[in-house]
């Protein structure tokens, strides 16, 4: 093969792959609409709206940067959910957080059409910055860790990442993931959503030691930063 079909080759694959995630984003989108709108019974939701669009921002900006940068991260991030998982107990945990999401989405649009709760608009919009701040704090995490797959593995040429936001907490990513979790029920104007979002938390927690075990095992290097990192999820504390 010669240079420029070489490259006329990386052309059309980087399309390809563009298009791919750019249509698995959408279908993302339109289910994550459903979730919001039918359990709330209407579109008169702007907490809904807000949160629809704010999140739909974040995840293309953050897949189209990383399209171009890092296909390989991207690549990596689409084999998502339980079916992928390598380790029984992570397919059982994936299975259980992603039940899990849902519920957040019904129970805060079920609890919007009922009125079960109210949350003050500055909560309302402060949710909505938390979940700025959650992809921001993941963006970083993949920049700094190219390895930073959906699902539990160690690939053959796999380094320990131990800089960046790495270098204060070994599991940044899941920071950032728990205060969306955290975030997403008070954007979408839901006290009794917070609950499912505690719930998710515990989850990540579950899944960040079990990954824990899985990574000492397979990871040269990874029982070394544990000693160096001491913390999980939160400087001075855990």
């Amino acid at each position: 093969m010669t240079m420029a079909e070489e490259s006329h080759s990386a052309i059309s694959g980087a399309g390809n792959l563009q298009r791919t995630v750019l249509l698995g984003l959408l279908r993302l989108q339109a289910i994550l609409a459903l979730l919001i709108f039918l359990p709330a019974g209407s579109l008169r939701y702007w907490q809904g709206w807000l949160f629809w669009i704010v999140f739909f921002a974040c995840v293309l900006v953050v897949t189209l940067y990383f399209v171009q940068h890092d296909p390989h991260l991207i690549e990596n991030r689409m084999k998502a959910g339980p079916g992928a998982e390598q380790e029984t107990s992570q397919k059982i945990i994936q299975a259980f957080t992603g039940t899990l999401a849902a519920a957040l989405v019904i129970i805060s649009g079920l609890d919007h059409r009922y009125r079960w709760s109210s949350v003050a608009t500055p909560i309302v919009l402060l949710g909505d910055a938390l979940i700025v701040f959650g992809f921001a704090i993941v963006f970083q995490v993949f920049r700094e860790n190219s390895f930073a797959a959906s699902t539990i593995k160690v690939e053959a040429e796999q380094r320990v990442i131990s800089t960046g936001l790495y270098g204060w907490v070994r599991h940044p990513m899941y920071v950032g993931g728990a205060l969306m979790l955290l975030a997403a029920p008070l954007a979408l104007g839901s006290l009794w959503g917070v609950l499912i979002g505690i719930a998710l938390t515990a989850a990540i927690v579950v899944r960040l030691l079990d990954e824990e075990r899985y990574l000492s095992i397979n990871l040269p290097g990874y029982d070394a930063y544990r000693r160096k990192v001491r913390y999980r999820l939160i400087p001075m504390v855990w």
